[in-house]
């Protein structure tokens, strides 16, 4: 870390003790300031081009801008982001954008065509997990500067290999892979690299910096990231459209939903984030308090690794769908964070499919076990990260399992943890969220049912990739409904694919999310998005 990183970190860190020291409990924050309490440990990197979880998809949704943004009170649209509008050629393949004029930076560095294509060009050769994004449009390290080029400062024009449908593309750029670097600012912290087989660029665009850096022009700016800690937005007043209301956000790193509470309560933050069943019902009770929610884009599953002998069998996939106890955990665990749901497609999206053939069944799991050969059950470790609800549904599944025979081994771990070893395939079952890309069926399509090459050194990184599933078939049903442009046929296709997840896959489909967030009375604004990146601050003031 740079001495200059290092300042900061330590400056943040005062700033924030200072805050808390001079507001004991039951007095409030400042009014300038808004302290959130959240579980922020899934947060490996700030950098757009590489992050990929869903607590940095808020700050980078607060902090970068987009072409395009997604239009949070009515989700078949966009709105413009930087591009105040766009065509589309006669043949589908050329998207033209004309920039707003006038934009900075928050370095003070204007913001141009030229800054969208190096961001393209940026994201496109680092080849990190959110690439695929846009390089399934065609786009690749040796094409970028041709298929994602400035044709002057407010011109930018993006070519793609297919006549997609038009709002996938759109929807795509919505993503926070989407955000728009400085280029002048990244490329004085650039350093150079020695091309290699796998990385064939003199440079490492800044890759190093931007993990903990900021190089955007959103409504606020990241100060500071302190792992597991705490993450410091900041007043943009460089931002080219209406300025936030508040000087400052905190995210302070809380995982207990009941400490969430009682400082709510005490008035030591302003808003809660991972309230569990409980402490929602106490905050919805109390008149100093309020509570918002929205239905998101996120699902919860259990995953069996195939790389796995025994969880790659046919009939052992099929008796973990029937040893989850769903009855119970949507009326205790997730009572009024999330509605139970058995298929991968969030309710609310094109060709969403309503089934739930499954409930809990230990002796129908027991024949299938004994179908497979594992009369006398399999022993298997279980990462977990350790936050609630998931820790609650991991044991209420562990003491279903053993019902049957089977042993399951807890691992708990933070969210870097967890996310690492399941990256690299090296986990038996796994619990986790999987939050859209964009607001589109492919999303999840292309998540849950597609995993072009099944190699450890893949680069589309899927969740079916991620646990072994090697799936030809519904890989090319996948992209086969990415081509669809008639949306009742697309939609067709959608349901076939989650029919066949449902009956096929090693993804146990628990429920889908409804983000709750406790609030103290005095904040005003706040609303919480259908995507964690359109979870948007800059309206939020205090009374």
């Amino acid at each position: 870390m740079t001495h200059f990183g290092r300042f900061r970190l330590l400056a943040a860190g005062a700033a924030f003790a200072t805050i808390m020291a001079a507001n004991p409990a039951f007095s409030a924050t400042p009014a300038d300031t808004l302290v959130q309490a959240w579980a922020i440990d899934d947060t490996i990197t700030l950098d757009p081009a590489e992050s990929f979880e869903l607590s940095p998809a808020e700050f980078i949704g607060n902090a970068y801008d987009m072409l395009v943004r997604l239009d949070i009170n009515d989700t078949s649209k966009v709105v413009p982001g930087v591009a105040e509008s766009w065509t589309i050629s006669d043949d589908g393949l050329t998207y033209t954008f004309k920039l707003k004029p006038g934009i900075k930076f928050a370095s003070g560095n204007p913001l141009t065509a030229k800054d969208v294509a190096y961001s393209f060009e940026r994201a496109v050769r680092l080849d990190k997990s959110p690439a695929f994004i846009l390089t399934q449009f065609g786009l690749n390290g040796e094409n970028v500067n041709e298929t994602a080029k400035a044709v002057d400062d407010t011109t930018f024009v993006l070519t793609v290999d297919k006549a997609y449908a038009p709002s996938f593309v759109l929807n795509c750029l919505t993503a926070t892979i989407g955000a728009i670097v400085d280029q002048k600012l990244l490329e004085e912290h650039s350093v150079k690299v020695t091309p290699t087989d796998d990385y064939k660029y003199d440079t490492d665009y800044a890759a190093a910096w931007l993990k903990t850096g900021y190089a955007g022009s959103g409504p606020f700016k990241i100060r500071d990231w302190r792992a597991n800690e705490v993450v410091v937005l900041e007043r943009n007043d460089n931002y080219y459209g209406e300025k936030a209301k508040l000087a400052r956000v905190f995210y302070r790193h809380v995982k207990e939903s009941a400490t969430q509470r009682l400082m709510l309560e005490s008035g030591d933050v302003d808003v809660a984030r991972n309230l569990e069943p409980g402490d929602l019902e106490a905050v919805q009770k109390n008149k100093e308090l309020a509570a918002v929610d929205a239905p998101k884009g996120t699902v919860y599953y259990i995953s069996l690794n195939q790389k796995n002998e025994n969880l790659a069998k046919p009939e052992v996939r099929e008796a973990f769908k029937y040893l989850v106890d769903y009855d119970a955990i949507g009326s205790t665990l997730i009572k009024g964070i999330g509605d139970i749901r058995q298929t991968y497609q969030a309710k609310g999206v094109l060709g969403a499919l309503d089934a739930s053939p499954y409930k809990l069944d230990v002796e129908k799991a027991k024949e299938l076990l004994e179908k497979a050969g594992l009369k006398d059950g399999l022993s298997v470790t279980f990462d977990v990260r350790n936050t609630q609800p998931v820790t609650g549904i991991a044991e209420s599944f562990q003491q279903s399992a053993a019902k049957a025979g089977i042993k399951i081994d807890i691992i708990p771990g933070d969210g870097k943890q967890t996310l690492t070893k399941y990256r690299a395939r090296n986990h038996d079952l796994y619990i986790g969220q999987w939050g859209m890309d964009y607001w589109d069926p492919n999303s999840n399509a292309e998540a849950f049912t597609s995993n072009p090459d099944n190699g450890d050194d893949a680069s589309n990184k899927t969740l079916a990739w991620r646990n072994a599933w090697d799936i030809p078939a519904l890989t090319e049903q996948t992209k086969a409904a990415l081509l669809e442009r008639d949306n009742d046929k697309r939609a067709a296709i959608y349901q076939k694919l989650q029919q066949e997840a449902l009956d096929e896959s090693p993804f146990v489909m628990l429920f889908q999310q409804i983000e709750v967030a406790g609030l103290r009375g005095n904040v005003k604004g706040y609303k919480l998005g259908p995507t964690f990146d359109s979870n948007f601050l800059a309206p939020v003031s205090k009374d």
